[in-house]
This record gives C-alpha cells, sequence and structure tokens, in this order.
C-alpha cells in the first residue's frame, strides 16, 4: 500500500505556502511510476517482462516516467552480467528503448553495460521516442563485493527534458560526497536513482530507514526531489549470497519530505504527480 502524501493543507488553512519568488517560479507536474520490481539474476527475458508489465500498468495510469532500480536485467554483482551484458546502445538497452516507445513513457532503468573487457553498473535515461537521453555509470561500485568488479564510472551529468532538468545517479552514489555534491553543482530539477538496497532478511523492515535516510540527506543537499527505487529479491552469489532487497522505494522532495513510499518486500507500481521546476518536490496529486 502507497503512503503517498498530499501537501494541500497549506491552501485549505489559507495560510501563506509561496513566496513572490515561488509565484514566479516555472513548476511542472510530473506523473512518476515508482516501478519497485522482481529481479531474479541472469534471467534477462524475464525481467524484460516484469519491465514492460509495469510499463503497461503505470502507462495505464498516465505516468509520464517510470522509475526501474538498479541492475534489472541481470542483477547486482552478479558474475554471470560479464558474460551476459552488452554495450550501451546495444542490445539490452534497445530492448529498453522499444518499451519505452511502445507504451510511449520515459524510463530510468539501471542495467548492466559491457565496454571492452570492462563491466558497469549502468542507468539510462529514455525518452518516450526510444532516444537515450543520459547515461550514468556508478562511481562508487563497492568492488568488494563481485570478483571481477565493476568498473567505476567518471562523470556526473544532467540532461534538459520536457520536465526541466534530470539528473541520475544510482545507489551508493549518493552517499558519496563527492558524488552528490558534484551532482549539486549540476542543479537538477529532478534525479532519479536506481537502488539495489540490499541487508540480511532479519534486518527487514527495519533496514528501509537507512535507504530513506541516505535519500533523505541527498534530497536536502543536491536540493531537488528524489526519486529512489528498489528492487525486490535476493542476491544469488558471492559475499552477500542471500541478503535480501527489501523494496521500501522513497520518492523525497528537496527539504526531506517523503512524498511517496512503496512496500515492504513486494512488487509495487506506486503512480503520482510531482510539481517539478525552480520549486520542487510537492504533491500535487497521486493514484
Amino acid at each position: 500500500m502507497n503512503h503517498c502524501v498530499r501537501l494541500f493543507a497549506v491552501l485549505l488553512l489559507g495560510l501563506p505556502c509561496y513566496t513572490a519568488a515561488h509565484a514566479d517560479s516555472k513548476r511542472t507536474p510530473v506523473r512518476v511510476a515508482m516501478a519497485q520490481i522482481v529481479c531474479i539474476d541472469s534471467d534477462r527475458d524475464g525481467n524484460l517482462r516484469r519491465i514492460e508489465n509495469a510499463v503497461q500498468e503505470a502507462a495505464s495510469r498516465e505516468a509520464d516516467l517510470v522509475c526501474f532500480p538498479e541492475t534489472a536485467l541481470y542483477g547486482w554483482v552478479n558474475p554471470s552480467a560479464h558474460e551476459l551484458a552488452d554495450t550501451i546502445p546495444g542490445r539490452d538497452s534497445d530492448a529498453l528503448a522499444a518499451i519505452a516507445k511502445r507504451h510511449q513513457v520515459m524510463l530510468s532503468v539501471g542495467l548492466a553495460e559491457k565496454d571492452g573487457e570492462s563491466l558497469y553498473d549502468s542507468a539510462v535515461l529514455i525518452d518516450s521516442d526510444g532516444t537515450i537521453l543520459l547515461k550514468h555509470r556508478k562511481i562508487n561500485v563497492l568492488t568488494h563485493l563481485m570478483q571481477p568488479p565493476y568498473q567505476a564510472g567518471t562523470d556526473v551529468e544532467t540532461v534538459e527534458t520536457r520536465f526541466g532538468r534530470m539528473g541520475v545517479l544510482i545507489c551508493a552514489d549518493t552517499f558519496d560526497d563527492s558524488v552528490v555534491e558534484r551532482m549539486q553543482t549540476q542543479r537538477p530539477d529532478l534525479l532519479v536513482v536506481p537502488y539495489g538496497w540490499a541487508a540480511r532478511a532479519e534486518d527487514w523492515p527495519k533496514h528501509g530507514e537507512s535507504l530513506k535516510a541516505t535519500i533523505s540527506r541527498a534530497t536536502k543537499r543536491i536540493g531537488c526531489t528524489i526519486v529512489g527505487t528498489n528492487l525486490v529479491g535476493a542476491i544469488s552469489g558471492g559475499p552477500w549470497q542471500g541478503m535480501i532487497y527489501g523494496g521500501q522505494s522513497y520518492c523525497v522532495s528537496a527539504d526531506g519530505e517523503v512524498l511517496c513510499q512503496g512496500t515492504d518486500r513486494d512488487r509495487e507500481i506506486s503512480v503520482f504527480d510531482v510539481a517539478v521546476g525552480n520549486a520542487v518536490g510537492d504533491v500535487v496529486d497521486q493514484n
């Protein structure tokens, strides 16, 4: 069940909610879907099916932007991705672009990327016509969790879209101060962050509090709303084998207010409207 917050009490009470600067700001309502889905390691075709089913559901609820978790095609810290992953653009990103175009929605998706002998933990922002608008390679890759590890990315970028300036980071990037500060200098209107937030089974649901705290800290420092979408499932190999992705995705406003929270350890497609622009972060509607 969603716990999305409608921030309209100030209007009902007649309080001075907006300053003159706010009144002049341009605010674009974006219907966002947090697609908190199950990912099965190495099951590319099944994971693509789960992605498209989620997109179809979100599109039927008039979502403009559908946000997916980290490494949603092959699973996080899955050594098999060294053999399974493709380039970007390539087979995997082409399949995701086709889904975006077929359903006429913008997608944010985390996926493994192969470039020569290097494997990257990457994410793409794909427009509704199938165009890749932005690619981000995770910088804080936690090299001790997979051998050979992901290669670290270097760039922090944003892109202008019809919804304003958007940026992409990935999971552990949001608790690397230097990465957060570099994103802050880009002044995004909206930041999408695919997560693979995992812990021991007995640590859930409480472990979701650390995800909320991480996202809230990043929103305040960067100064924009963050949509952080987490996986559901389990890690199948390596030092963290058996660790559980517990869901509990969060959309958090620039002042740290939780606007929407995903359910604990279950698939959920949360759809809600967020006003972005110079005054970012109010939920203007929710479904």
